[in-house]
């Protein structure tokens, strides 16, 4: 298990790079990439099951103490980011595709990577996991409802059979592994420290096989979906802080709601998107995990460097939920 908590350890610290690589794979060799496009769903699936596992009911104990940042981080999550997507994709006049793609992208709940970035901004990480957990049990409704009504005018969109999918892939998965470990805590505590290697490989993985399927649309026009993404990502940053700042919430609580926003569930666009549109829709949703876990590592870089001024310098960031939590 030694090994395996150092092999995990490596690849949560360079998971940007990793996911970086599994794209190239994908282009190098897209013929076998493309292969795996059928399994992404199970990957993401067993992603949410290790994800689930690092829940604990206690990471829910934060809304009752602080509403106000909660509510107002999930509905920034599920406003600005599917806006900022749509308006984004038109703005850049994307092919129909590309645009459900974006608005995949906007309408799926935060990134699990956003903890780990969060506790190394120091952050408020027992709000980020509010806002992640609880992001992600919505999403069932209101990922269906938002490609509907963003992207319903532009392809035909399957509300029901997004809900299903989401409930297949997220929701179960989750919830089985939040029980998982009520019921057998001490055994998922051990294992705890390699659940970073299962969820790095997997999004690499993923990654690599909607790169693979869209080798010649990534050749094309890669460039300009690589900018619409890091517009989508760099402006959800920016207007979750901003937001934080409008409404007084403490320093901490603004790095953490930043990131939330800024951060998404890239896998589960990807995800949806091939299983219901085509492997083209998916492509926003493979260059997104690339990119928002390198402006991540920056912006948890930046922000290390400057303690917040409601936390003592000397202060280590505080919260639970970092454990095992990198991922889409």
């Amino acid at each position: 298990m030694s090994v395996l908590t150092r092999v995990a350890d490596f690849v949560g610290r360079w998971f940007a790079l990793l996911v970086l690589a599994g794209g190239i794979a994908g282009l190098a060799a897209p013929g076998q990439a493309a292969l795996l496009a059928p399994y992404i769903s199970l990957l993401l699936g067993v992603i949410m099951f290790g994800m689930g596992l690092t829940m604990r009911p206690v990471d829910f104990a934060i809304v009752a103490r602080h509403p106000k940042a909660v509510v107002l981080g999930v509905l920034a999550q599920y406003t600005v980011m599917p806006l900022l997507g749509w308006g984004i994709a038109h703005l850049l006049n994307l092919p129909p595709l590309l645009v459900v793609g974006m608005i995949l992208v906007g309408s799926s709940p935060g990134g699990t990577a956003s903890n780990v970035i969060v506790y190394l901004a120091r952050g408020d990480v027992a709000l980020s996991v509010a806002m992640t957990s609880i992001s992600t049990l919505i999403a069932p409704v209101l990922t269906p409802l938002l490609v509907l009504a963003l992207a319903g005018s532009t392809l035909p969109v399957a509300a029901g059979d997004l809900f299903v999918s989401i409930l297949q892939v997220v929701l179960v998965p989750v919830l089985a592994g939040l029980l998982l470990r009520m019921a057998a805590r001490r055994f998922v505590e051990r294992v705890l420290p390699v659940l970073p290697l299962v969820s790095v490989l997997g999004i690499v993985v993923v990654v690599a096989a909607v790169v693979g399927a869209n080798a010649d649309a990534v050749l094309s026009s890669g460039l300009l979906v690589a900018l619409a993404v890091v517009l989508h990502n760099s402006l959800g940053l920016t207007l979750g802080y901003l937001l934080g700042v409008v409404t007084k919430l403490p320093e901490t609580a603004r790095r953490a709601v930043s990131v939330e926003v800024g951060m998404q569930n890239s896998g589960l666009a990807a995800a949806l998107a091939t299983a219901h549109f085509a492997p083209l829709a998916a492509l926003p949703g493979a260059l997104f995990s690339v990119w928002h876990n390198i402006s991540g590592a920056l912006v948890a870089t930046y922000w290390a460097r400057r303690p917040p001024a409601d936390v003592p310098a000397e202060s280590e960031p505080t919260g639970s939920g970092t454990e095992g939590s990198t991922g889409a």
